[in-house]
């Protein structure tokens, strides 16, 4: 799936780096594929047969974080479920959990988790008694950390404990090869998935290979979803982004069904061009003026993420 001799470079150092406990830190921009590189950590690793659990720590209310990571004890606060509440670090025992979106984390949870790292121990919410745990914690962030430290918004401590070995990915922009490649392996995929036999056509491909891709390896696997989705043959001006390849397909020279339908349609494109652009569900809500709550249970519905 990768032909380029830097992303040859990044698994060569997931190779290394899979076979040892250490604690990593995964750097990119948004979209250029750092939860594959810790399915692939994870995948090749000791733990590979014991769960691996992500959680997205920029798409969960703060107030809610904390819980589904440490747990809670029965009667913590009000509403809690009898027997408590086991974290995701917990379920994640012997295995590897992967924290992306790492600079969300509040002061509070940056403190939590460094005990986490330093002692392999977890408290949980409401809860007396430290409990031992064995897993190996991935990180990955589009943030600069350093930058961070230096504002007071990100420990210093914590920082040099999740970047014992950092992977930097680059973005699509400057793997250039690597666009044809990951073209077809998105388009077998979406064919098989929607069960269709879409191709890509050689002037279709021609400008793929030619467009920045500003929302990297994401933005590219949504490009192809959609050409296999539409069935048709889609094309855009030279020097346009290729949002423009769709204006021709609007839904509104197609037969529309419902209005439910409609609006749909239109709710998810706008969710996947402001994901293209901004980092964290936080940035979402505040770019489209509703609440951060609303646009994620917006990106489940729409199956985004």
């Amino acid at each position: 799936m990768f032909k380029d001799k830097k992303m040859e470079e990044v698994f060569e150092l997931i190779r290394s780096v899979a076979s040892v406990d250490t604690t990593v830190l995964i750097l990119g921009e948004t979209g250029v594929g750092k939860q594959m590189v810790a399915n692939q950590i994870h995948s090749m690793s000791h733990r590979r047969d014991k769960p691996f659990i992500t959680i997205n720590c920029g798409a969960i209310p703060e107030n809610l974080l904390e819980t589904e990571l440490f747990g809670y004890e029965e009667g913590a606060f009000s509403g809690t479920r009898k027997g408590g509440k086991l974290g995701l670090l917990q379920i994640a025992d012997k295995g590897t959990i992967f924290l992306d979106e790492i600079g969300e984390l509040t002061p509070t949870l940056q403190v939590k988790l460094l005990r986490v790292l330093q002692e392999k121990v977890i408290m949980k919410v409401g809860g007396t008694k430290e409990q031992k745990i064995d897993v190996r914690i991935i990180t990955a962030t589009n943030k600069e950390l350093k930058k961070m430290i230096l504002t007071g918004t990100f420990r210093e401590d914590l920082y040099y404990r999740i970047n014992v070995v950092p992977i930097q990915i680059p973005p699509l922009r400057e793997r250039r090869e690597d666009i044809h490649a990951l073209s077809y392996y998105f388009l077998k995929r979406f064919n098989k998935n929607y069960q269709k036999y879409i191709q890509l056509l050689p002037n279709q491909l021609e400008q793929l290979l030619g467009y920045s891709w500003p929302g990297n390896v994401r933005e590219l696997e949504n490009v192809i979803e959609r050409i296999v989705v539409l069935e048709k043959p889609i094309f855009f001006e030279k020097k346009e982004p290729v949002e423009s390849y769709f204006h021709e397909q609007s839904i509104f020279k197609d037969q529309i069904t419902s209005l439910t339908e409609t609006m749909e349609k239109i709710e998810k494109d706008i969710l996947l061009k402001t994901i293209e652009h901004c980092s964290t569900t936080r940035e979402m809500a505040k770019q489209l003026g509703v609440n951060q709550s609303t646009i994620v249970r917006k990106l489940q519905k729409f199956g985004i993420r």
